[in-house]
């Protein structure tokens, strides 16, 4: 029993060891000191087009449009694709002096095919470079520079630091959420970048080579479509490079219905795309021979940090009982190694950016949080999803 045990146990710990290195790697490397923030650019940038996928955003976009324009220049193009809208988004990107395509297709709804509808109205007179901005969200000074210099002396594509701000009002949830947020799109691809290595596709703020973009798979419902393509692309030879200088921002949605219904269609298409690159990898083993797809592959795999945590929790507390019992100890000390780990990194990304969002004193409040998110994950990991794309509602208080 005990040599069964020291097998069994061993070896889930080790699988589990493999996203938990992963993570703690990430986050120590893009934790260091050093340069963060964005400096200002002042070199010239090629010719580039921005497109915006939009539904029903009425209320916002004319502020993204706003923003996205004060940082075109002479050749820039602004496109807004109004995607099965019954309110006046496409007459607020008119009126903003943009190029507005119209869609309506009630079957094939959703932000991959929006893209695609844009990229085919590019068609007919096809930029250099092209740059995707979510229609909720708002761009730093400089990033539309720092994009598209980037992009055109990498000639692959290029994500910008893209954040999502708790809003005035909001819950501890939103402040645990905002950390976490950039903890998965600031922290860990800052520390890929350091250590050489290429970075996921985090939804907005993403630059594109035109021969990449045109070429690409947009038109699909997959419910985070930009880890896909950034995978993709990786395979292909392009893996995408991050640009922290280069920052677009978002407010999460102070709605109780919008929160819940974005952390969990990030969440579940999060553990559906980890089943798909561990498909992908079985079915290719080749892909382990391309580096910059396999950096790619490991950082997909680490699940959500919620579930991380609770998966090495639990497999140090069943190692502990077998340990006491003297079945062995080797599964209880790498479970305990995990859990290390993933500590680690945790608590160097919260002394990097964390200690603004989440204060000293809102640490003790995080085990409602956890265990309300913990209920999101075993229909997930069975592929029980049900979860197709919606839009996000942003109206209305919330208090989780």
């Amino acid at each position: 029993m005990s040599v069964l045990w020291t097998a069994i146990g061993s070896t889930a710990s080790c699988v589990l060891g493999v996203p938990s290195l992963v993570y703690a790697v990430e986050c120590l490397a893009g934790s260091l000191p050093g340069r963060r923030g964005s400096s200002p650019v002042v070199a010239a940038k090629p010719p580039l087009a921005v497109l915006v996928p939009a539904h029903n955003e009425e209320a916002g976009i004319a502020a993204t449009l706003a923003s996205v324009s004060a940082q075109l220049r002479p050749g820039d193009r602004l496109v807004v694709v109004a995607d099965n809208c019954d309110d006046d988004t496409a007459g607020i990107a008119r009126r903003a002096g943009a190029e507005t395509v119209v869609r309506h297709d009630a079957e094939r709804r959703g932000k991959g095919y929006a893209l695609a509808a844009g990229i085919d109205h590019l068609r007919l007179d096809p930029p250099r470079y092209v740059v995707l901005v979510d229609a909720d969200c708002l761009l730093e000074e400089n990033a539309l520079l720092a994009l598209g210099q980037a992009v055109s002396a990498a000639d692959r594509p290029i994500q910008a630091r893209y954040l999502l701000k708790a809003p005035e009002g909001g819950s501890l949830n939103l402040d645990v959420a905002e950390f976490a947020f950039a903890v998965k799109n600031r922290i860990r691809p800052l520390g890929l970048s350091r250590l050489g290595l290429p970075c996921q596709l985090t939804g907005s703020g993403m630059a594109f080579p035109w021969h990449l973009i045109a070429s690409a798979d947009l038109a699909n419902h997959h419910l985070v479509e930009d880890m896909k393509l950034g995978l993709e692309l990786a395979g292909r030879g392009y893996a995408p490079a991050f640009c922290d200088a280069a920052g677009v921002t978002s407010e999460f949605p102070l709605s109780r219905v919008g929160a819940s219904t974005q952390r969990k269609r990030w969440e579940e298409g999060h553990i559906a795309i980890i089943r798909h690159s561990l498909a992908g990898l079985a079915s290719s083993p080749a892909g382990l021979l391309k580096p910059a797809y396999l950096a790619l592959t490991l950082d997909v795999i680490v699940p959500p940090l919620t579930l991380l945590l609770a998966l090495a929790c639990a497999l140090a507390a069943i190692a502990v009982v077998p340990a006491l019992l003297g079945w062995g100890r080797l599964p209880l000390i790498i479970s305990a190694a995990n859990v290390c780990l993933i500590a680690a990194g945790s608590i160097a990304a919260w002394l990097a950016v964390g200690r603004q969002s989440v204060s000293v004193g809102k640490l003790g409040q995080l085990v409602p949080y956890i265990a309300r998110k913990l209920t999101l994950y075993p229909r997930a990991l069975l592929g029980r999803t049900g979860v197709k794309w919606v839009r996000t509602d942003r109206n209305g208080p919330v208090n989780l």
